[in-house]
């Protein structure tokens, strides 16, 4: 998209306000061959720490440090980690029919969450598929959070505004707010917990998986998410952005605290089981197909009152050709695009995400085959630079989640 340097604060935005040419331009990074990438308030930091800086999704991200994106991930499953996840965007939905609102767009149950609790969703298109996953809090009865992914936000938001001015031409009461002013910060791993309470008054003993508080972090005013997408126990922190960089360089100052970047990331969600959009979900895919049925609460599968709501009734009552799974291959890792094949040579789907498992010592990866072809144990073959190597079908996750449920 068209990029122009904007402040933050005109992107924080009430509805009805045309969508700007440039969404989210925070200003430039150093340029890149493809054009000019948007930086986040910490780039500065990442550069100081060795951070090596990469394009992703228009911004100028780092993905890995001083360490070895093997070392990086092992040490977020024994560790704590600190990512840098603020180009990613957070939208705050208010008034008395917000959650009736965001219930027209998403398939998750929001009315049924307890305030201060949050769910996995997707937001769907009128074919059924993903247009994106999402976090979403319902802080209130009037009040839902949810942060989408950065790739996805022009995409998300269009789509969102379009169905909310509908929804308010008919009367409904729902305005938004995109937080532009904050930075997002993922603190995650088996010991982000006890280093986060050392600089919080709150209990994070009662403060369990999927909750959400506003809470002083080390004196800074923050939102506080106990959730993340490593499969680790962690914590999604929203900050102001003039006092980012403050809290950040606090955390990572902290005994078995280390920044991380974008390639342990995906190692380590892929272990965890979990979509990466743009490879294992997209606009074609719907959630029946990808595995995620669980995020359909029981209320919604029943009237499936959503966009796209027809296609999904439908691949409830009668099933999908097709199934997101995982795998154990050996040979050279599968990457996105490898061709899976039955034992007598016959295309039966592909890989969407894969690589060498830094935690396991074996290549993992996740993709979609015919549903003949799905169940755990199933013995497969991979085409990969042009060898044929061996694939199981494997149940997900592949590392045990961490979560902190109480």
């Amino acid at each position: 998209m068209a990029l122009a340097r904007v402040a933050r604060s005109s992107l924080a935005r009430t509805v009805g306000a045309q969508l700007p040419a440039a969404l989210g331009a925070r200003g430039y990074a150093a340029a890149a061959d493809d054009g000019p990438m948007l930086k986040t308030v910490l780039y500065d930091m990442h550069v100081a720490n060795g951070g090596k800086m990469v394009p992703f999704a228009g911004w100028s991200m780092p993905i890995q440090y001083k360490d070895s994106i093997m070392d990086a991930t092992k040490h977020c499953r024994e560790g704590a980690s600190l990512f840098d996840v603020s180009h990613m965007c957070g939208l705050s939905l208010k008034g008395k029919d917000a959650v009736k609102f965001l219930e027209s767009v998403v398939v998750g149950d929001i009315a049924a969450l307890a305030d201060g609790t949050g769910t996995l969703s997707v937001i769907t298109n009128e074919k059924g598929g993903c247009i994106d996953d999402t976090v979403i809090t319902k802080m209130t009865d009037e009040h839902c959070y949810l942060v989408v992914n950065a790739g996805c936000r022009e995409k998300d938001l269009n789509h969102i505004e379009h169905h909310m001015k509908a929804f308010q031409a008919k009367g409904g009461d729902v305005a938004w707010h995109i937080h532009d002013e904050n930075s997002l910060l993922a603190f995650q791993g088996p010991t982000s917990a006890k280093v986060l309470q050392t600089m919080v008054s709150d209990d994070l003993s009662k403060f369990f998986f999927g909750m959400t508080k506003y809470m002083d972090v080390n004196g800074i005013p923050c939102m506080v998410s106990r959730t993340g997408y490593t499969g680790e126990d962690g914590f999604e922190i929203a900050v102001p952005d003039e006092r980012a960089l403050e809290l950040a360089e606090t955390l990572a100052s902290k005994d078995t605290v280390r920044l991380c970047g974008l390639g342990a990331r995906d190692s380590l969600r892929l272990e965890a089981g979990l979509c990466l959009y743009g490879n294992d979900i997209e606009q074609h895919i719907t959630p029946i197909e990808a595995g995620l049925t669980w995020t359909i609460g029981k209320r919604r599968r029943e009237l499936c009152d959503f966009v796209g709501g027809e296609v999904i009734k439908q691949q409830l009552a009668d099933g999908v050709a097709t199934r997101r799974v995982g795998f154990v291959t050996t040979g050279a890792p599968a990457r996105n695009g490898s061709e899976l094949l039955d034992q007598d040579g016959n295309n039966i789907g592909h890989i969407t995400s894969g690589g060498f498992s830094p935690c396991l010592s074996k290549n993992i990866a996740m993709g979609y085959v015919q549903k003949k072809f799905a169940k755990a144990g199933t013995e497969l073959k991979v085409k990969v630079r042009n060898k044929v190597n061996d694939a199981v079908v494997t149940k997900m996750p592949f590392v045990p989640a961490g979560y902190f449920k109480g």
